[in-house]
């Protein structure tokens, strides 16, 4: 197996640049560039020198025997100087070095799983965790990271395991005195375990989590809706103008406020009969962005919203402004009037739905998997057939093993693994 190495902090110029090296040759690189081995896990100054003994840099070198590191091998970490010079140097001479080659994006996780130091939730959870950009995604995928899911998902393969000792010995020992049938502590036993599922298939949406909360705005054209997605934003992101039909497509624009992610859409004000060719395609887009948004602020008549709109009563600075009866807010994105107030609420609304901060969240892989394995349980009847009881109980662990990743497909990982940067 090659020996990988990669720069695994931010890009240079930076006060410290890490460099990781993972695999057989770990050491070898370590005593081509500075001597020695150090003592394991322990931080060492050393002066790192080139083939020809120039110094390419002194720096802080830490050594991990494997099977006690991050990936399960051999593994060394260089603190260089953060310069780009010093760095390119340093990859450089490991790149002189036989057996050793630059990682690929995500190498270093993928031969951690590959060596059974994370599973395959572990590596969602650090996934998400990299990209995280909001407190609520960085709580949930810390907690996916460190095996909260993966410890759910053990406790329940653990059940249907025992269970199926159960469903094995009756079919083994069904003509014996000493063995009796599946007694009624089975079907409790199976009714338990999938009622347990049920409540964690309740977990927020990763994707809903990864991508924000989905705000659209909506109304007929020039009822204030890119005036007041500008305010939101605080910034000129759609452009203005009395001209009606001057929005002509969906702006999608990501912000965070308090540690919550959201995704604020504008779109083309919604009216019948335009004979614009390019504006009729954009309120069909539009409509789409109705149907794909978690919660629409209504801009236009009242009552003729989608369900579950909320009535927004806009531009009321302006005279002769279409009130509404019973509007959830009255704003006026010129003066700042109401989005205060707006945006507490759609930030309680959020974290409602997203299920609070640090909740653990299921991805969609995740979510039919667990569907799978409740549906497999629920088949399984205490007085029903020994076999086919057998049978769906291999399925439910079957579903967890892929959970995991103890069975998965090549192409699902090279998918996975490709989401991340090189050096992690």
């Amino acid at each position: 197996m090659d020996t990988i190495f990669a720069l695994s902090s931010g890009a240079p110029p930076a006060a410290i640049a890490v460099v990781r090296i993972s695999g057989p040759k770990a050491g070898l690189a370590l005593e081509r560039l500075v001597g020695k081995i150090p003592a394991p896990r322990q931080a060492k100054l050393g002066r790192l020198r080139d083939s020809a003994g120039a110094l390419l840099d002194e720096a802080l070198v830490l050594w991990f025997p494997g099977p006690k590191s991050e990936t399960g091998e051999d593994c060394a970490e260089l603190q260089l100087h953060g310069g780009r010079a010093v760095v390119e140097a340093v990859c450089a001479e490991l790149a002189t070095i036989e057996g050793l080659r630059h990682a690929r994006p995500g190498e270093f996780t993928r031969r951690a799983f590959a060596n059974g130091q994370i599973d395959l939730l572990q590596v969602e959870g650090l996934a998400d965790l990299v990209m995280a950009e909001t407190e609520m995604q960085r709580r949930a995928a810390v907690g996916a990271a460190g095996g909260s899911l993966s410890r759910d998902v053990e406790g329940w393969l653990s059940r249907v395991l025992t269970l199926s000792a159960q469903v094995e010995a009756a079919l083994d020992f069904d003509d014996e005195d000493d063995v009796g049938g599946l007694g009624p502590e089975f079907e409790s036993d199976i009714n338990d375990l999938a009622e347990d599922l049920h409540d964690a298939l309740a977990a927020p949406q990763a994707e809903m989590l990864r991508e924000g909360y989905r705000v659209a705005l909506a109304g007929p054209p020039n009822a204030g809706k890119s005036t007041l997605f500008n305010r939101l934003l605080e910034e000129e992101a759609a452009i203005v103008s009395p001209a009606a039909g001057t929005t002509r497509d969906v702006l999608v624009r990501n912000i965070a406020l308090g540690g919550v992610p959201f995704t604020l859409v504008d779109m083309a004000g919604l009216r019948e009969g335009t004979g614009d060719v390019i504006e009729a395609m954009g309120i069909g887009r539009a409509r789409d962005e109705l149907e794909r948004a978690d919660l629409v602020l209504w801009l236009g008549p009242e009552g003729e919203g989608p369900d579950g709109a909320w009535e927004i009563e806009a531009q009321v600075d302006l005279p002769g402004h279409e009130t509404k009866t019973s509007p959830d807010f009255r704003l006026s994105a010129v003066s700042g009037e109401g989005i205060a107030d707006l945006w507490q609420s759609l930030v309680a609304e959020a974290r409602s739905v997203m299920g609070g901060l640090g909740r653990t969240t299921l991805a969609r892989r995740q979510r039919e998997l667990i569907t799978e394995a409740t549906e497999a349980l629920s088949a399984c009847e205490a007085g029903g057939d020994l076999l086919v009881a057998a049978e769906h109980l291999r399925l439910a662990r079957s579903a967890f093993d892929r959970l995991t990743g103890r069975a998965a497909t090549e192409d699902m990982l090279d998918a996975l693994f490709g989401r991340f940067c090189i050096g992690k």
